[in-house]
């Protein structure tokens, strides 16, 4: 899925010019919001699968006040993680949350953000001793 960056959530980011930007999270970026630390990075990004799970269930309702707050706790989420595609949807979302080609699209972007964040994870755990 191709995402058109219409505004950037964050001026300072510009997703066409980094590296890894292409992928569903820009590792360059979540590297330096979480200081190179491995722990760190595992936690956050934990706790960014947990949200993302429970956001996917609020945007299959009709409240659209909830669908908002979601919309709106996604777009800093995901921009602070580096998930730049996603927190750019959840900020058109915003601003139209009755559309639902929007809901739609995030919902298709929280797949593709959380399947690669589990790959990391798994990419980024040290090795148990055994």
């Amino acid at each position: 899925m191709v995402t058109k960056f219409t505004r950037p959530v964050n001026p300072q980011i510009n997703p066409a010019t980094s590296p890894s930007a292409a992928a569903a999270i820009d590792l360059d970026h979540l590297s330096r919001q979480t200081m190179g630390d491995l722990e760190l990075r595992k936690e956050v990004v934990g706790m960014f699968i947990e949200q993302l799970e429970s956001s996917r269930k609020v945007l299959g309702s009709t409240d659209l006040d909830e669908i908002l707050r979601v919309a709106h706790t996604l777009r800093g989420a995901a921009a602070g993680l580096g998930a730049f595609a996603l927190a750019e949807c959840a900020a058109r979302l915003e601003r139209a949350p009755s559309e639902p080609a929007l809901v739609e699209q995030l919902l298709s972007l929280i797949d593709e953000v959380r399947n690669f964040a589990v790959s990391e994870l798994e990419v980024t755990t040290p090795t148990q001793p055994r």
